[in-house]
């Protein structure tokens, strides 16, 4: 069975950070490339052991805008 889930990347200096939204999950890697690799092994792993993974409905993700102070 193939699921579809969403990742959230930011940089943190010289690391990409990848986070699944659906689950508890974390990874990193030098690119970004290197970061959803991580985050998918480290996904595939967590379910494999884990028995009912508490998966969450996949949140709405947008941009907004807000004015800057300086």
């Amino acid at each position: 069975m193939t699921r579809t889930l969403t990742a959230a990347v930011h940089q943190e200096e010289d690391w990409y950070v990848a986070r699944c939204l659906e689950l508890d999950v974390a990874s990193q890697g030098q690119s970004l490339e290197e970061a959803l690799t991580n985050l998918r092994e480290a996904v595939e792993l967590y379910l494999e052991q884990t028995s009912q993974p508490e998966i969450e409905a996949t949140p709405f993700v947008t941009s907004f805008q807000v004015a800057s102070a300086a």
